[in-house]
Order: C-alpha cells, then sequence, then structure tokens
C-alpha cells in the first residue's frame, strides 16, 4: 500500500539517522534531546502544517506569524505537508523543526506503532494538544446514503498520504462491517476529495477536522452536504481499543446538520524538535501557543486553553521546554 511504504522508509531513514546522531553518547537515558548537543540548535524554524484545504495550514501559518512577533531573534516559516505523518517523519530526519499533529499519531510515533510498525521517533517533544478533531464522514444527499454500511463497496477517500487520518477511517470502516477490499480507497486531500464529490467521482471523503470546519461551510454553499454519524456505541468500541475519544458534533455547529452527529475525537498538538529546538525556544513556543492563542482568527481559536493543554498527552515525551510552562501554569 503505497501509504504505508512511504511512511515506514521516511520513519526507517529517521531511525537511522537518530541512531547515528546518538553515536557516542554512554547515556541512553539522556534522550535524544541530548544527543546533538546545544550547537544543533537553530532559531531558523520550518513549521510543518497540512494540506492547504484543512485548518492546519491556516493554523499554522497565522502561528508562524505570532512565534515572529512575540519571540525574539526567531523566524519561522510554515509550509504545506502531508500533516500528522510527514510532519513527524521530517522532524525526525531533521529536516523540519515543528509540526502539527494528531496526538494519536505521535504516540505511534513513539510507540513504533501503526504506520510507524517498529521503528520509533524519539526526538519530537510535545508542546501540548491545542483543540480536539472530530472524524467527519462526509456524504452528498443526492447519494441517498443512510448510514456507514450504506458504504460498502463505494468509493471513498480515506485521507492524504502522510495524514493521519487513515488509520481512522480504516477504524470506522472496519467497525461498521466494511474492509479493506470492500471499497475502492482514494488517498486524496481534502480539497482533492470534495471536489470529487461535488463532480460525482467519490460517494464519500472521511476526514479528521477541527469543528466547526469552515471548508464544510463552504462545501454546503454549493451542494446538499450529510454528514453521516458513528452511533455512540460503536464509536466507543473504537475508543476502547485506540486513543480516540467518542465526541459528538452538536447540531447548531453547521446549517445543514439539524440533529447531533455523533462521532469520534482526537487532539491536534504540536511538535518541536529536541535535537534542533533549545528548552528556552520550545518554552517560548508553548507561552506563545496558548498565551496568544486569542490572536487566531480561526474558529479553532475559542477551543485553545491552557487549561486543556495536556489532554490527550499520555504516552507522549514533553519537550523539555513546554514542561517547565506547564510546571509554571501549576499544570504539573
Amino acid at each position: 500500500m503505497r501509504f504505508s511504504t512511504w511512511a515506514r522508509a521516511t520513519a526507517l531513514t529517521a531511525a537511522l539517522a537518530l541512531g547515528l546522531a546518538a553515536c557516542g553518547s554512554d547515556d541512553d537515558s539522556s534522550g535524544a534531546a541530548d544527543s546533538g548537543g546545544s550547537e544543533d540548535f537553530v532559531t531558523d524554524l520550518t513549521f510543518g502544517t497540512g494540506g492547504t484545504a484543512g485548518v492546519y495550514f491556516p493554523l499554522g501559518t497565522e502561528y508562524a506569524n505570532l512565534f515572529e512577533e512575540h519571540i525574539d531573534g526567531v523566524s519561522v516559516n510554515a509550509i504545506e505537508t502531508g500533516a500528522s505523518v510527514d510532519n513527524l517523519g521530517r522532524i525526525a530526519q531533521g529536516e523540519m523543526q515543528l509540526g502539527l499533529t494528531q496526538n494519536n499519531t505521535a504516540i505511534e510515533a513513539t510507540k513504533g506503532e501503526g504506520e510507524f510498525d517498529g521503528l520509533t521517533i524519539d526526538n519530537a517533544g510535545w508542546l501540548g494538544q491545542l483543540y480536539p478533531e472530530a472524524a467527519q464522514v462526509i456524504t452528498l444527499e443526492s447519494g441517498g446514503f443512510e448510514s456507514i454500511e450504506d458504504l460498502k463497496g463505494k468509493r471513498i477517500s480515506v485521507g492524504p498520504p502522510g495524514s493521519g487520518t487513515r488509520a481512522v477511517a480504516e477504524a470506522i470502516l472496519s467497525a461498521h462491517g466494511i474492509e479493506e477490499g470492500d471499497y475502492e480507497a482514494f488517498e486524496e486531500s481534502f480539497g482533492d476529495a470534495r471536489a470529487k464529490l461535488q463532480d460525482g467521482n467519490l460517494d464519500a471523503s472521511i476526514e479528521i477536522l477541527g469543528v466547526p470546519a469552515g471548508s464544510l461551510g463552504e462545501l454546503a454553499a454549493t451542494h446538499d452536504v450529510k454528514l453521516l454519524p458513528i452511533e455512540a456505541s460503536i464509536a466507543e468500541q473504537i475508543a476502547a481499543e485506540t486513543a480516540f475519544e467518542p465526541y459528538t458534533i452538536p447540531a447548531d455547529t453547521y446549517e445543514f446538520t439539524d440533529a447531533d452527529v455523533s462521532t469520534l475525537s482526537v487532539f491536534a498538538g504540536v511538535v518541536a524538535s529536541t535535537t534542533q529546538v533549545s528548552p528556552d525556544l520550545a518554552y517560548e513556543i508553548t507561552k506563545v501557543l496558548y498565551e496568544h492563542a486569542g490572536d487566531i482568527s480561526l474558529a479553532q481559536s475559542d477551543l485553545i486553553s491552557i487549561d486543556d493543554a495536556l489532554l490527550g498527552s499520555d504516552g507522549l515525551e514533553l519537550h523539555p521546554g513546554a514542561q517547565q510552562y506547564f510546571e509554571e501554569q501549576g499544570l504539573l
């Protein structure tokens, strides 16, 4: 499968690179944060986001501007990427220093599971979660689908290569009796998936998006959009076996929904390289993430709170700079 092959190749290269970087250190307990030494820390940062049709790209772009505005001597370039898996792989390889990612994908990377099967990434320090991201199974009213089970044998976008969406999509479909081979899978960016929905070349797109997702409002301006729910009992079943959590999209979230939509959520968060981002700089970045969240123009800014910063962080190693900030805030 093209996605898994790409991700695992990235992780393998990263693991080898990190292993070489760690050579010469007698203290295995020091971790990736100490493997390169302070001379490897940089202030010209590349910030991996996601596709331009999702929330990650505009959010990362706005935060990059805030980092430059409020942190002396730092430059930050937010770039379009394949999102979670892609960002973690590039941080591991030293190609990027900051990245947005789903917390479940970051957990898989640190454990060597999922798309990082058997290969761990240990230089990505968690800076905290920003907001919940809901799995949204998007169809059009014209398709006539009433449930996820109706998608068997259909054309379904399961997210772009390098994102954390595919694992969620496969878990959702499998829980509804739809296994690999029971549908035609498309690896599309969210924007391309919606275009194919509009053109009749896709039947559904499973997307992990912040709530509300402005892009769905744009789609609804020209087409009758429908979200297929994950029944609460099934959502709880999936949550018990994964890092996802049951979640309800309130009926008034979108103009096209007239009832609550039961689904799953993960958390969107930020990671920073422990080998290239110093604890002092990570401290400042974490501070901006929460103390200037109100300066973000996106709807997700209302959900970003220091009080919730550590949600979904179980199993993740905090960047030393973020840990210091949270300790000062009384969260640790």
